[in-house]
């Protein structure tokens, strides 16, 4: 069994004449991997990460997309198939398309297939300013005829009076009508990717946290600018569409999916051994004790109509507790797994079942890649019961089980990812610690 004590690993340092140094992290497993470096040159602490399209949405643990442009650019730049598996809003895909590079995504969160969709769709910009046009000329119109107004329905959302105000929710029930008639599919995504962030910020919710929090404070604002808001994500939207059609030398083609990389990989969609690189960041863990992607994404996935909206956490990533005595093919992870379940039987139970999930999909994912090509996975080490679970040694483990040589981990600092400031990693209501402040990037290659 392997202990658990403090490793020591290099850091890269601006010294020329003493370019390593060593650093200690404490609660990780000590084997030592000789490629392993931390380096800050991959913090981008100054970059500005909503240039082109990837300003149009806020999302929980967005990788930013400076890492996914080196990636491609050192293990890709020949690429021409990109897989993300767990894509999220698309940085990624918007980084391969920048390069030239066809890509495919898949991710449950119907929210986040959307963002994705809209921000790597080229929309004619005469077109898109004639909707842009038009729309501001409706709202001025409905505001002066008051039957239009009372025929108005409000989707059924999920406890609506104890999120928005009565004036707010018709409000966005107007909007909503105008895009339900929008009969361009691009179009009609570009207005609901900026209607997904006006219903976030008129809410009653907290807009600094993922989970579903209210904001007492603003618990009797009837006044939200609606309008002014959608307005004005429409325009800061379009200014990032223009300088990415910009920027753009070429064109590809990039298509986002539904299907879980857990169950399998849909053989129509992408072929065996066809994808040249992989540039992704799981998730930190299972939705309902690390970042809640389901619960930020509720109440736009209710108001879009989208499915299963109050079931998205449960259908992520170790969504679904399973049985205790799975084996892994990672024996640092049935370590982390023994010393979790003598601290507690029934939280270990998240863990493995996050873990089994994430086994699965890499093994999936492994077999849609070429022989040569590269696996980069931006991974978190996250905090259970006390212990710091080593994911990032964990991924390379798992990837070498299916024959992939690990070529290097980069260690980098978070000084500009959206995460919590806070977290449970006891599972005990009112115990809280610090999340995670550094993000390791794994680099694999099939043999």
């Amino acid at each position: 069994m392997h202990a658990y004590k403090k490793k020591t690993f290099k850091k890269k340092s601006m010294d020329k004449d003493m370019p390593f140094v060593n650093i200690e992290e404490p609660e990780v497993a000590y084997i030592q991997r000789s490629n392993k470096t931390f380096d800050e040159s991959w913090d981008f602490k100054k970059a500005n990460t909503k240039e082109f399209t990837h300003c149009f949405h806020s999302y929980p643990a967005m990788m930013i997309p400076q890492i996914a442009r080196r990636l491609i650019k050192n293990f890709g730049n020949k690429s021409e198939l990109l897989f993300d598996p767990y894509c999220g809003t698309g940085t990624s895909l918007v980084e391969a398309k920048i390069q030239g590079i066809n890509s495919i995504g898949t991710d449950i969160n119907p929210l986040a297939r959307l963002i994705a969709t809209a921000k790597t769709t080229l929309i004619d910009l005469q077109v898109l300013d004639l909707f842009l046009h038009d729309f501001t000329n409706y709202l001025y119109s409905i505001s002066f005829n008051l039957e239009k107004q009372k025929l108005i329905v409000i989707p059924k959302v999920t406890n609506i009076d104890f999120w928005f105000s009565k004036t707010t929710q018709h409000k966005l029930a107007l909007i909503l009508d105008y895009i339900a008639n929008i009969k361009d599919d691009s179009i009609r995504n570009f207005f609901k990717v900026a209607f997904s962030e006006t219903v976030r910020e008129t809410s009653f919710t907290k807009q600094g946290e993922f989970k579903l929090v209210k904001n007492k404070s603003n618990a009797d604002k009837e006044d939200w600018d609606v309008f002014g808001i959608m307005i004005s994500k429409l325009s800061r939207n379009k200014k990032g569409l223009i300088e990415l059609k910009n920027h753009l030398t070429k064109d590809t083609l990039t298509s986002v999916h539904s299907f879980n990389t857990i169950n399998g990989i849909p053989n129509n969609i992408i072929k065996p051994e066809s994808v040249d690189i992989v540039v992704t960041s799981p998730p930190y863990g299972d939705s309902r004790t690390t970042v809640a992607y389901g619960q930020y994404s509720r109440l736009s996935n209710e108001w879009l109509g989208f499915d299963y909206a109050n079931q998205i956490d449960k259908m992520l990533m170790g969504g679904e507790k399973r049985r205790t005595n799975h084996i892994f093919r990672s024996q640092i992870l049935n370590d982390v797994i023994s010393t979790i379940k003598n601290e507690d039987k029934e939280r270990v139970k998240d863990v493995i079942s996050f873990y089994e999930d994430y086994e699965k999909s890499i093994c999936n994912v492994s077999s849609t890649l070429k022989k040569g090509a590269f696996a980069c996975y931006v991974v978190g080490n996250r905090t259970v019961k006390g212990l710091n679970i080593p994911t990032d040694e964990i991924t390379a483990e798992l990837f070498e089980d299916n024959n992939f040589i690990h070529v290097e981990t980069i260690i980098r600092n978070i000084p500009n990812k959206r995460m919590p400031l806070k977290n449970s990693p006891t599972n005990v209501s009112g115990i809280k610690s610090s999340t995670m402040k550094n993000e390791y990037i794994v680099i694999c290659q099939k043999q």
